[in-house]
Formats: C-alpha cells, sequence, structure tokens
C-alpha cells in the first residue's frame, strides 16, 4: 500500500491529509484569521499517523502545496515537508495549489477560475475546464470589470476573493461558489498519487515554493 501524506499551508487553512493508494483516509485541517500553522501543522501530522496506525517509516512520499500563496504558510508547509523526507528517505512531490482549490468544483461544462486572494483587487488565478486540465496558466493580476470579458463560457469562480470580487464580476456568466473558499489536503490525494506513480517529483533539495511575486516586508502603522 502507497501512503502519502499530503500537506497543504498556502492559504488561512492549514490542512493535512493521509491517503492510501490516492484516496483521502484522514484529514484534519483549520482555517483561522491569524494563521496558526506553526502551531498546528506538526500537531496535525502526529495525530494522523496516530488515528490510521502506522508509522512515519510507512509513508511512501510526502506532497506539499506548492503556492501561490501566503508567503509565510508556504515556507512552513514545505520546510515541514522537507524535514520528514529527509528524515526519511522519501520524495517530495510538489501539488499546485490552485488547482488543489479547483478540484473541489463538481461541474460537466463551463470553467473554473480558482483565485487567492493577494491584497487589495489582486488575486493569483488561473482557469482550468472540468477535467482540472489549466487552460490558463497562473497569473498575479488586478481584477477589474473588464476582467475574463472575452470568455463567453460560463464561469466558475471560487476561493477567498468572492467577496471583493463579486461585486466587479457581475456578468450573466459569472457564478461564485461561495461556499469553497480555501485549498484543502483531501483534494491533494488524487493529484499528488498520479504524480507519484510517474516519479513526478522535485529535488527536496533545492525545491522552493512558487510565491510569483517577491514577498514584501511591510512598516505596521503606528
Amino acid at each position: 500500500m502507497e501512503y502519502i501524506l499530503n500537506i497543504e499551508t498556502a492559504t488561512k487553512n492549514c490542512s493535512v491529509a493521509l491517503a492510501k493508494e490516492g484516496k483521502t483516509i484522514l484529514c484534519k485541517e483549520i482555517a483561522e484569521e491569524g494563521y496558526s500553522h506553526a502551531e498546528r501543522l506538526h500537531v496535525f501530522i502526529e495525530e494522523i499517523i496516530k488515528e490510521a496506525g502506522i508509522s512515519l517509516n510507512d509513508l511512501s512520499a510526502i506532497a506539499v502545496s506548492q503556492g501561490p500563496g501566503s508567503y509565510t504558510g508556504l515556507r512552513i508547509g514545505v520546510s515541514a515537508a522537507k524535514g520528514l523526507c529527509f528524515a526519511l528517505g522519501i520524495p517530495l512531490i510538489a501539488v499546485d495549489t490552485l488547482q488543489v482549490l479547483a478540484s473541489q468544483v463538481n461541474v460537466t461544462e463551463g470553467l473554473i477560475i480558482p483565485m487567492i486572494d493577494a491584497r487589495r483587487m489582486e488575486v493569483y488565478s488561473a482557469i482550468f475546464n472540468p477535467k482540472f486540465d489549466k487552460k490558463r496558466e497562473i497569473l498575479a493580476e488586478i481584477i477589474d470589470q473588464n476582467s475574463f470579458s472575452d470568455i463567453g463560457e460560463k464561469l466558475y469562480f471560487v476561493g477567498d476573493c468572492a467577496e471583493k470580487c463579486k461585486a466587479i464580476l457581475t456578468k450573466e456568466n459569472h457564478v461564485f461558489l461561495e461556499d469553497i473558499k480555501y485549498p484543502s489536503a483531501k483534494e491533494m490525494s488524487v493529484l499528488s498519487f498520479e504524480k507519484f506513480k510517474i516519479n513526478d517529483t522535485v529535488d527536496v533539495a533545492y525545491f522552493e515554493p512558487y510565491y510569483l511575486k517577491d514577498f514584501m516586508v511591510t512598516t505596521p502603522k503606528k
């Protein structure tokens, strides 16, 4: 049996899932405003391994959500995944965060646009078909009334940007699935197993998260 531990920390959702042969068997996650990933992540990993009745040595690989997303969240997830891979001598699999988010949508027509908040009116977005094949690459873009106006198909928007975007993206073919806010490690299971089967892994020593934008240090207001 191939066990893969999936780690998703790219957004406010700190999420860990254990998969067997590509099927999620356990998942623990919590979405908090304070980004408690550093405190929660290793606790979730320990709890899942214990509840599954296996040991870390039973894992065949570690999968991590590679971004884009929160700089700090990504660093925490990738650092944990690398540490486990080094200690256990197993491969590291990187999974597209926006594809993980899109994978929660169950439609047969139109296009899926997962969006992750990048502050103000900027988002990280991509476009997928209902089979989750990427139809447009990931962009950091400013959303305005003309965004996606050249697409006539029905568009399903998911992610944590609905509140700020639905007042602007108001065409008849724009549909917001507001209950799908964050990527989850549950949806990583199938994606990571497909990569595992074809040995699509990354170099543990040199892999870096896909930030898309440079990290900006801001001075807090007094």
